[in-house]
């Protein structure tokens, strides 16, 4: 299963994650419990990507891109700039 996965759409997701992070800010406690647990999996991704398992490490960022869907959609996370 490690294979099925090329390594630079993991790449090219997890970079699109850690962009998409640096413009995210917290909008109440539950939202910063979210950014945590974001930067946590997109740590975890990198960690596995270096071990050269890209299911986990595609995994990892799919789970971190799902926390920032749900954080924005309910509004405990915000846009830095806006």
């Amino acid at each position: 299963m490690k294979d099925r996965i090329p390594r630079e759409e993991v790449e090219k997701w997890l970079k699109r994650l850690k962009k998409e992070l640096k413009k995210m800010k917290a909008k109440n406690e539950k939202g910063k419990e979210f950014l945590e647990n974001i930067k946590a999996y997109a740590h975890d991704s990198e960690h596995f990507l270096k071990k050269k398992d890209l299911f986990l490490s595609w995994e990892a960022c799919i789970w971190a891109w799902a926390y920032l869907t749900i954080g924005k959609d309910l509004k405990l996370l915000e846009t830095k700039f806006s």
